[in-house]
């Protein structure tokens, strides 16, 4: 079964890469320069390591 908390987080692209969010942009972003924030909107790709692992939580294993 997928895991419901990986599949909100994780997006995969058409090349088969992991995108996800920067963390830091829930709350509390006044006390943050704006540089900081600008570059926490733009996707990150995962690490190629957590990337097999992430992958198999995404896909259905029953």
């Amino acid at each position: 079964m997928a895991r419901k908390s990986v599949v909100k987080r994780i997006r995969v692209t058409k090349n088969g890469k992991l995108m996800r969010r920067k963390m830091g942009q829930g709350h509390c972003r006044a006390k943050k320069r704006g540089v900081q924030l600008h570059r926490k909107r733009l996707s990150q790709t995962t690490h190629a390591s957590d990337a097999k692992i992430m992958l198999g939580y995404i896909t259905n294993k029953n």
